[in-house]
């Protein structure tokens, strides 16, 4: 298991000490985000609760997250069922009657 690195991150200008696996690149990437959409939120009413604020963004996060997440399983499903039918027409196709090697 890769060794935890400490990475500070800063979100709503408050910093974080977060320690990941993931490379510090990665985490900043994943706070400026989560910054990004909490400032949306937030728009000009910079006396607004960061943790309300934050809280709102996880739930749209989260919201995309599975939106996407659920695409996905449908896209996942289609493939099947075509590669489903694709099997089958080659089995059809293979045993077809007077085709011999």
């Amino acid at each position: 298991m890769p060794d935890k690195s400490r990475v500070e991150v800063e979100i709503l200008g408050r910093k974080y000490a977060i320690r990941s696996e993931a490379t510090p690149e990665y985490v900043r990437e994943l706070a400026a985000h989560v910054d990004e959409r909490a400032r949306e939120i937030q728009g000009g009413n910079t006396g607004e609760d960061p943790a309300r604020l934050l809280a709102l963004a996880a739930l749209y996060i989260t919201d995309e997250l599975f939106r996407l997440r659920d695409e996905q399983a449908l896209a996942d499903k289609d493939t099947s069922e075509r590669l489903g039918a694709l099997s089958r027409l080659l089995d059809s196709v293979a045993a077809a009657p007077g085709d011999s090697p």
